[in-house]
């Protein structure tokens, strides 16, 4: 009896997560749902990873989106560290920088846009997490003057 106890919360677990492997994306504007590669055009996130759309913003969609994507990205978090690292210069983007730690920060750059990655490292009950933040480059900022 008490086998069935743990199987029953567990199955539960299991198909809960399981039905959340692929969350599509919802425009406010609508509520027509698009996947995340209509919205986020070639911006690729990690194999598996599952979009949280309460605590996404993204504005506009295709090559020309801005804005911030969260999603979990699973357990193995030096994949993907691993991932931006070597799958977005593939596309195009210039590493500007990159730290590694218990949450790592990638900066990189494509023409005119910037992209920067904070990537929070798994544990044993919570996945790893990436917010994903991507804003226009501005080249011509001024450095504030002193009174």
């Amino acid at each position: 009896m008490h086998k069935a106890l743990l199987i029953a919360p567990l199955l539960t677990l299991a198909l809960t997560l399981a039905g959340c492997s692929s969350t599509p994306l919802v425009s406010a504007g609508d509520n027509k749902v698009v996947a995340p590669n209509e919205v986020l055009g070639g911006t690729a996130l990690p194999p598996g990873s599952t979009i949280k759309p309460e605590q996404s913003l993204i504005m506009g969609s295709g090559e020309q989106w801005v804005g911030r994507v969260t999603a979990e990205v699973g357990r193995d978090s030096d994949a993907a560290y691993r991932f931006f690292l070597e799958a977005y210069p593939a596309q195009g983007w210039t590493l500007i920088s990159a730290v590694r730690g218990k949450t790592s920060l990638i900066v990189l750059t494509k023409q005119d846009r910037t992209a920067t990655v904070q990537l929070t490292e798994s544990t044993l009950v919570v996945p790893g997490v990436v917010v994903l933040t991507v804003s226009p480059r501005n080249a011509a900022v001024v450095a504030p003057k002193r009174p």
